[in-house]
C-alpha cells in the first residue's frame, strides 16, 4: 500500500441526492453515524471515510450534509477539500442546494473536481442526457465548468470503476499542501472518549502537528498538549499538512473547544476583530448588501457575526468585487488570502464571499484613494512588493521578521526570502540582532540616520569633551516612541552599517574623537597635577576649582573628562584623589594588613599622615570596590 496521500476529496449536493450511499459504495463505510441522521434518512453532520484507489494510495472523503438547514456544516466540510464530487441526483437534476453548493465552492475556488450523475438506475437514457446537459448549464462561469461528468449507481455499481479511475487520476495530479510553515488545523468536530478525555477532528490545513507537543486553542488563548494523534483511523506520531487528523488532548475540556475553534502553535498566530478582504456578491442574489450591513461569515469550520463596512461606496451590487472591511463580534483566525463565505444574516442564504487581504489591518478612513490604492497593490501584490508596503507601516523602529510576517500577511519563511532579495536591490535595510532579524524600509532608515547624525552632530559640538550621547538619552529625547529593545536593535544596526560607534554606554559619529583645546589640555594637566602633588590631602572640587581660576560651566567638564579617563577619582562628596594616590594609598594599607591582620581607622590614618577627613571616605571607597571588608572597628585586607 502506497503512504497516506495528503488529498482530501468531499461530497456536495442537494439533500437526497445519494452522497453518503456513493461514499458508502466508494469506502464501504456508512458516513451517517448519528441515530436522528439514521431515523431521517439525511446526513446532519459531517461524514469521514478513508478511501483506498486502486493504485493503493488512501486519501480521506468527507461527505457533507446537503439539507439548507445545515450549510454551515457543508462549509466546513468544503474549507479542507482538496477535491470535490459535485452531486447531482439524475431523477431530480439540479436542485437549489445544487446552486448553493456550487456557489459555496466556487466562492471558495475548490478548483478541482468531478460531476457525478447519481441514480442513474432511476432513470432513462433520454432523461439522464437531459440532466447532464442541464449540469452542464449550472456550472457554466464557474470552477467546475470545465470538470470531467460520471453517470454512476451506487445500488447497482455502474459507473463505480469510471469514476474510480477517475479519482485516481485526479489524486495523482493533486498536488500535497505544504507542511512548512506554522501549523493550523480548524476543528469541525468535538467530543470526548472515556479514558482519554478531549478528542478534536479536522484537516490539518497547513504545518505539522506531533505527539507531545504544546498547542493553542484560538481565539481563546487556551495552552494543552498532544496526547496522541490518528489520521484515517491509524495511530502515528506526526501528522502533516492535508491529512484528516484526529487529535487527543490533554488539558482542556470540550466546552472549551467549539467547531471553528484553531488550533495552533503557540504564540505563532492571533485572532482579529478586523480584516480587509476583496469581496464578490453573487449575482444571482438579486439584492445590493449596504454599508455596515450585517452579515453571518464563514472561515475554514467557523461561523460569525460581523458588519461589512465599504470603502468607497454606499452599497455592493450583485455581480460586484470591491474592497471592503469586515469588523466582527467575535474574534476569528485568517492569514492572506484566505477564503471566506458570506450568508445573509436573516432569512440565510448564501450571499457572497472572497479573500483575505489583510487579517490585521487599522480602522480605515472611507473615501480615501490612498486607502484603495494601498489594498489593490496589497491583493495582487508580489510578496516582496507585500513586504515593502509592510515596511512602511513601521514608521517608528525595525520591524522583527515575525511582526514584518504579521503586517505583510506572509508566512516568515517567504519574508525571509523577499527580504534577502529587498536587501541585495538596495530597497530594504535588514540585519540581525541577537538571533533575530531586524529591517526596515530605506525611507525610514534614512529619515531615522539622518535624524541621528544631526543629534548626534550638536552633541558633539555642545560637549566636545565627552565620549559620546548616552544611549538611553539619545532614545528618550530624541526617539521617544521606540521601545528599549528595537532601540537597541536600531544602534546594533547603525553601528553595523558604520554610522555611529559604541562607547560603552554612549553612541558618537564615527568620526568624532574627544580632542580638548590647547587651554583645556592646559587645564587638565593643572588639575590632575594639582592632586597629584596633595597626594592623601587633596583638594574639595571649589578648591580645586578656585586655585585654578576655572569657569563653572567649563569646569564640570573637564572634571567629568579627568574621571571618565580614570586620572582622577571621585571618593566622596566634592573630594577626589589622583589615581596614583589611591594606588599607593590601597598599597601600603595592603601591606600593613598582611602584617598586622588588619588595620583600624587611625592607623590607617598614621600610615598615610592624612586626616580623618580624608582617610574615613578613602576606606569606605576601599570597603565599596572590595578591596577591603569592615569588620567592627578593624578592616581587613581582601
Amino acid at each position: 500500500m502506497k503512504e497516506l496521500e495528503y488529498v482530501i476529496i468531499g461530497t456536495a449536493g442537494h439533500v437526497d441526492h445519494g452522497k453518503t450511499q456513493l461514499v458508502k459504495a466508494l469506502t464501504g463505510v456508512d458516513t451517517d453515524r448519528l441515530k436522528e441522521e439514521k431515523e431521517r434518512g439525511i446526513s446532519i453532520e459531517l461524514g469521514f471515510a478513508p478511501l483506498t484507489l486502486p493504485d493503493g494510495a488512501r486519501v480521506g472523503l468527507v461527505d457533507v450534509p446537503g439539507h439548507e438547514r445545515f450549510i454551515r456544516q457543508m462549509l466546513a466540510g468544503v474549507a479542507g477539500m482538496d477535491l470535490v464530487m459535485l452531486v447531482v441526483a439524475a431523477d431530480e437534476g439540479v436542485m437549489p442546494q445544487t446552486r448553493e453548493h456550487l456557489d459555496i465552492i466556487h466562492l471558495l475556488q475548490v478548483k478541482r473536481g468531478i460531476l457525478v450523475v447519481s441514480k442513474i438506475d432511476l432513470v432513462d437514457p433520454e432523461w439522464l442526457a437531459l440532466v447532464q446537459e442541464e449540469i452542464r448549464e449550472a456550472v457554466q462561469g464557474t470552477v467546475l465548468a470545465d470538470a470531467p461528468m460520471v453517470a454512476v449507481s451506487a445500488l447497482t455499481g455502474e459507473g463505480i470503476p469510471i469514476l474510480m479511475a477517475l479519482l485516481t487520476q485526479m489524486v495523482n495530479q493533486t498536488p500535497a499542501r505544504t507542511a512548512s510553515g506554522k501549523m493550523r488545523l480548524p476543528v469541525d468536530r468535538v467530543f470526548s472518549i472515556t479514558g482519554f478525555g478531549t478528542v478534536v477532528t479536522g484537516t490539518l490545513w497547513s504545518g505539522t502537528i506531533k505527539t507531545g507537543e504544546q498547542v493553542e486553542v484560538l481565539p481563546a488563548g487556551i495552552l494543552c498538549r498532544v496526547r496522541s494523534i490518528q489520521v484515517h483511523g491509524l495511530q502515528v506520531t506526526e501528522a502533516v499538512a492535508g491529512q484528516r487528523v484526529a487529535v487527543n488532548l490533554a488539558g482542556v475540556e470540550v466546552a472549551d473547544i467549539p467547531r471553528g475553534n484553531v488550533l495552533t502553535q503557540p504564540g505563532l498566530w492571533r485572532a482579529t476583530h478586523r480584516l480587509d478582504v476583496q469581496l464578490h456578491l453573487l449575482k444571482s442574489v438579486g439584492q445590493s448588501i449596504t454599508h455596515q450591513e450585517r452579515v453571518r461569515f464563514y472561515l475554514g469550520t467557523d461561523e460569525a457575526f460581523g458588519r461589512v463596512f465599504l470603502l468607497d461606496r454606499e452599497e455592493v451590487l450583485p455581480g460586484e468585487t470591491v474592497f471592503a472591511q469586515l469588523v466582527m463580534e467575535t474574534p476569528v483566525v485568517c492569514q492572506r488570502h484566505d477564503r471566506f463565505v458570506l450568508r445573509h444574516y436573516s432569512p440565510l442564504y448564501t450571499i457572497g464571499g472572497g479573500r483575505v487581504i489583510d487579517p490585521h489591518p487599522p480602522k480605515h478612513k472611507r473615501h480615501q484613494a490612498s486607502v484603495m490604492a494601498a489594498l489593490a497593490a496589497k491583493s495582487e501584490g508580489t510578496s516582496a512588493e507585500l513586504v515593502v508596503q509592510a515596511l512602511g507601516t513601521w514608521r517608528h523602529h525595525p520591524a522583527t521578521l515575525p511582526g514584518l510576517a504579521e503586517t505583510a500577511g506572509l508566512p516568515v519563511s517567504e519574508v525571509a526570502s523577499s527580504l534577502a532579495e529587498l536587501q541585495e536591490s538596495g530597497e530594504v535595510v535588514a540585519w540581525e540582532w541577537e538571533g533575530e532579524m531586524y529591517a526596515a524600509s530605506r525611507e525610514h532608515w534614512q529619515r531615522w540616520s539622518s535624524e541621528l547624525q544631526i543629534h548626534l552632530a550638536g552633541y558633539h559640538r555642545q560637549y566636545p569633551l565627552r565620549p559620546g550621547l548616552p544611549k538611553e538619552e539619545l532614545r528618550t529625547r530624541y526617539f521617544g516612541r521606540v521601545p528599549p529593545k528595537p532601540f537597541q536593535a536600531l544602534l546594533e544596526g547603525w553601528q553595523r552599517f558604520g554610522l555611529i560607534t559604541l562607547n560603552g554606554s554612549a553612541a558618537a559619529l564615527p568620526e568624532f574623537a574627544v580632542n580638548p583645546t590647547a587651554t583645556q589640555q592646559d587645564l587638565l594637566a593643572k588639575m590632575a597635577e594639582t592632586c597629584r602633588q596633595a597626594q592623601f590631602q587633596p583638594p574639595s572640587w571649589p578648591e580645586l576649582q578656585e586655585s585654578l581660576n576655572i569657569a563653572p560651566g567649563e569646569g564640570e567638564e573637564l572634571l567629568h573628562h579627568l574621571l571618565r579617563q580614570e586620572t582622577l577619582v571621585k571618593i566622596g562628596e566634592d573630594l577626589l584623589f589622583h589615581r596614583e594616590a589611591v594606588q599607593r594609598a590601597r598599597e601600603l594599607l595592603r601591606e600593613y594588613g598582611k602584617t598586622h591582620g588588619g588595620f583600624q581607622l587611625g592607623e590607617a590614618r598614621d600610615l598615610l599622615g592624612s586626616s580623618r577627613k580624608y582617610v574615613l571616605p578613602l576606606l569606605e571607597y576601599f570597603d565599596l570596590m572590595r578591596y577591603t571588608r569592615r569588620i567592627g572597628d578593624k578592616r581587613v585586607v581582601l
